[in-house]
């Protein structure tokens, strides 16, 4: 019942043995060409829009438009670790970020009740998705696309089609509103989250499993790993970063509004799946998915301040997915060619075990 497979390609020290220096750059280039790319239009960028692109104004902004796709992208990265598929980032947030608003506007709870509230819906409705996933054993696209469609069903209810406005306290303003350095809070809320997410799946045992599960269930099921409690874990993540990217979302707008959220998740899915072509290609990870919602704010704000129209934001999300798409496979051909060219004691060595 896999939506995605997660194996890593990233070159072994057996492929990289005997080499030259060009091979072995060419051998890499598969998996950071997306961070050579990043680089490239940022310096291209500052080139052309010496003004505007370069400075801390941009920056700023940048930030506080991407921190919640960056958020939502970790959502989804966690389940497709573990080779499944979260679309409830995108239809959540919808349902979260008007519960935020409207649990202190119309009920007058106090705003951390409100904060701990959302999140513990948003874990249980990964909860959920974790169940009929492996429970009742409905593929995770489909079981994610009905939960997803039901919470922005609830969330239409709840609103009637109507904006929730309201006087918050400046508390819940500042979740969002506050800055570090002259730079949006939120962008420190993802760089921890970011960080605690690398530490959790590259050096502890849970982050091994997930990515067990992920590359072969039947296998890990059979080397003793509990894939089930680990799958549901994973979609309560999701769905508590989820949560959370909901109550940044309602702190910023101040509003709650059912037409707002959904355009969260294209971004949010591309940065992911993007997250696995870099990095680590063949296998989603953390600093690849933050090169994935890096190098779409990069572009997308380069190309508008440009001039670029309406339609450049989603013609450039579709355009570099494809790319990196074709960069990893690519990766994945020359891996193929290397392995059976490989020598038996440089086969054995396998990335998943580095």
């Amino acid at each position: 019942m896999q939506s995605i497979e997660s194996t890593a390609l990233e070159p072994t020290r057996g492929e990289l043995a005997g080499l030259s220096l060009l091979q072995k750059l060419l051998r890499f280039l598969p998996a950071y060409g997306l961070v050579v790319l990043t680089l490239f239009l940022i310096i291209l960028f500052s080139i052309l829009l010496p003004q505007t692109f370069p400075t801390v104004l941009n920056l700023r902004s940048i930030i506080s438009d991407k921190a919640i796709i960056a958020m939502l992208s970790l959502a989804a990265m966690i389940p497709m670790a573990a080779g499944r598929i979260d679309l409830t980032v995108g239809y959540g947030i919808v349902l979260w970020h008007i519960l935020a608003i409207s649990l202190q506007t119309m009920f007058g709870v106090p705003w951390p009740l409100a904060v701990v509230i959302v999140l513990t819906l948003g874990a249980l409705s990964g909860f959920l998705n974790g169940l009929l996933v492996e429970v009742a054993r409905i593929d995770s696209f489909i079981a994610t696309l009905g939960t997803g469609t039901i919470l922005y069903a609830l969330a239409l209810w709840h609103t009637g089609g109507r904006q929730v406005v309201g006087v918050l306290p400046d508390g819940f303003y500042a979740l969002n509103g506050t800055m570090v350095l002259g730079l949006p809070i939120t962008g420190l809320y993802v760089l921890l989250l970011a960080s605690a997410l690398w530490l959790v799946l590259e050096y502890l045992p849970v982050g091994r499993y997930v990515y067990a599960i992920g590359a072969n269930p039947k296998a890990a099921a059979l080397n003793g790993i509990p894939v089930r409690r680990f799958v549901i874990a994973a979609f309560v993540s999701s769905g508590t970063l989820t949560a959370l990217a909901g109550i940044l979302l309602a702190s910023k707008l101040r509003i709650g509004q059912a037409s707002v959220g959904l355009e969260y998740l294209l971004p949010a899915l591309v940065g992911a799946f993007l997250g696995s072509t870099t990095i680590k290609p063949g296998r989603v990870n953390v600093w690849g998915t933050m090169i994935g919602v890096i190098i779409l704010a990069v572009g997308i704000s380069g190309i508008q301040q440009i001039g670029g129209s309406f339609f450049v934001e989603p013609l450039f999300n579709g355009v570099t997915l494809l790319v990196a798409i074709g960069i990893a496979g690519y990766a994945q051909r020359r891996r193929g060619t290397v392995t059976r060219k490989a020598p038996p004691a440089a086969i054995a060595e396998s990335p998943g075990t580095r």
